[in-house]
């Protein structure tokens, strides 16, 4: 099935350092352009995350120090995946929690100007899981026929997710083909934050989703509590989160 888009949709994937969204660094990123006319744009590109590559993760991912060394930084090649990623929506497989979290941070670091947050974005895990309860490997075989070869890395499960997502929605007549139907229905809450730790309530306003504030007005709590945002800011929180509690914190001051 081809997709019907309004905006382009980057399908991308990562292999990184580890799994920390805060610490962890990005040592590949590969990714699938759609344009609405169809036509597609590959990229694939290794990156040097500037510190040691674990060996336990160069096992998974098969990428060593030695094959970074002479890459690019993320603040290097920045500009390039700005150029491809602004205005697009953007998917992945178990994007909302890690990729796009990870991503957006190496942005920030970067002083990219862009905002994932403002962007549809397509989890073609989750419509997996709340139809069929499986993995990447198994999803692939399931709506498309194929066995995934070289699994964990970023182009060939970027290929994968892609097709799934196509799969999908040839397989299930209940889903929409529209990226914003999408975009809903692979979210899992309504978070501020690419983390989760501000998410909207039925208003539409900031709530903590944490802590011994969690369930109260953000915007409240920081103006009841005066050092609560020095602790933010110089906690190990993602930059993503800081973000979000500076924007709520100058829009009180308004």
């Amino acid at each position: 099935m081809k997709l019907n888009l309004k905006n382009p949709v980057v399908f991308f994937d990562l292999e990184t350092t580890g799994l920390d969204v805060c610490k962890d660094r990005i040592v590949q990123i590969a990714y699938i352009k759609v344009n609405p006319n169809g036509t597609e744009e590959e990229k694939n590109f290794l990156i040097n995350p500037e510190r040691p590559i674990p060996a336990e993760t160069t096992a998974i991912h098969g990428i060593s120090d030695a094959d970074v060394a002479d890459k690019p930084t993320f603040k290097e090649l920045a500009s390039v995946l700005v150029k491809d990623f602004k205005g697009s929506d953007i998917a992945g497989f178990n994007s909302n929690r890690f990729d796009i979290p990870l991503l957006a941070e190496e942005f920030l670091r970067a002083g990219a100007d862009i905002d994932l947050s403002r962007c549809k974005k397509i989890d073609v895990q989750t419509i997996f899981h709340k139809k069929e309860q499986r993995n990447l490997v198994a999803a692939y075989k399931f709506y498309c026929g194929k066995d995934l070869d070289n699994a964990h890395n970023a182009l060939a499960d970027t290929r994968a997710t892609y097709e799934v997502l196509k799969g999908q929605l040839d397989k299930y007549s209940d889903l929409e083909n529209d990226m914003a139907f999408l975009s809903e229905f692979t979210s899992h809450n309504k978070n501020v934050d690419f983390a989760g730790h501000l998410v909207y309530n039925e208003k539409g306003q900031e709530v903590i989703n944490f802590g011994k504030y969690k369930g109260q007005l953000a915007e409240t709590v920081l103006k009841n509590d005066p050092g609560y945002f020095g602790w933010i800011t110089q906690a190990d929180f993602p930059l993503t989160t800081k973000q979000a509690f500076t924007r709520i914190m100058l829009k009180s001051k308004m």
